[in-house]
């Protein structure tokens, strides 16, 4: 899963002399919680959050009055109160990447740059969850079943066959290491054509291998 299949391409940017006015108005306006500062070749300078905004702003305890509040928020820009120097991500980068990146750094996303550091999207934790959605095939409901194997060359073949056996779809694969002998494999396979057909299939898979798990999902078309 590339980064550019998944992020969002139109996004709203400021510059680095935007106020702490506007770019407040503009997060909220657009529901957003953070804002690339690029400069006037739209490359990357920085970053701005809906915390760094708060931060920065007087507080409702202020004596200030309404027309003071009002210059100061104008005289504070951008530049003021940005993380310079973020951290980017390239469109032709992993999700999963990106995703470690986030986690590592407790971010919660990444601008994406093209050449020379410009601008090309950004990514989220939200866009990482929905990529997730969709690799898994779980809006399409079905099956999952979570099975221990050895972790060595062949050893899924036979749950590949086993399924195959039970005119199993398969929708979705994954897989991790539990250790270094242990794979733990998590398919996703359409409903079969009766109750009886999935009892049968299940307990055939738990003959075979170690079954962790299993549970159904309903079709979702949100």
């Amino acid at each position: 899963m590339l980064v550019q299949n998944w992020m969002t391409s139109k996004v709203i940017s400021v510059q680095p002399d935007t106020t702490l006015l506007k770019t407040g108005k503009l997060m909220r306006d657009n529901r957003i919680r953070r804002l690339p500062v690029v400069d006037g070749d739209n490359a990357v300078i920085g970053i701005i959050s809906d915390r760094d905004v708060r931060d920065a702003s007087p507080s409702k305890a202020t004596t200030l009055d309404m027309y003071e509040l009002h210059y100061l928020l104008a005289e504070i820009r951008a530049k003021d109160v940005m993380t310079p120097a973020p951290i980017t991500v390239t469109a032709t980068e992993t999700v999963e990447q990106a995703a470690m990146v986030m986690m590592d750094k407790n971010i919660g996303g990444l601008p994406v740059v093209g050449e020379n550091a410009a601008l090309v999207g950004i990514i989220t934790g939200y866009d990482v969850l929905k990529a997730l959605i969709g690799i898994t095939g779980v809006r399409s409901g079905g099956i999952q079943i979570g099975v221990e194997i050895p972790n060595r060359k062949g050893a899924l073949r036979p749950v590949f066959d086993l399924m195959g056996s039970f005119g199993a779809r398969i929708l979705s694969v994954l897989s991790a290491n539990a250790d270094e002998d242990i794979r733990q494999v998590f398919l996703r396979i359409r409903d079969l054509d009766s109750r009886d057909d999935e009892a049968a299939l299940i307990e055939a898979v738990r003959r075979q291998t170690r079954l962790l798990y299993w549970t159904r999902n309903e079709k979702s078309l949100s």
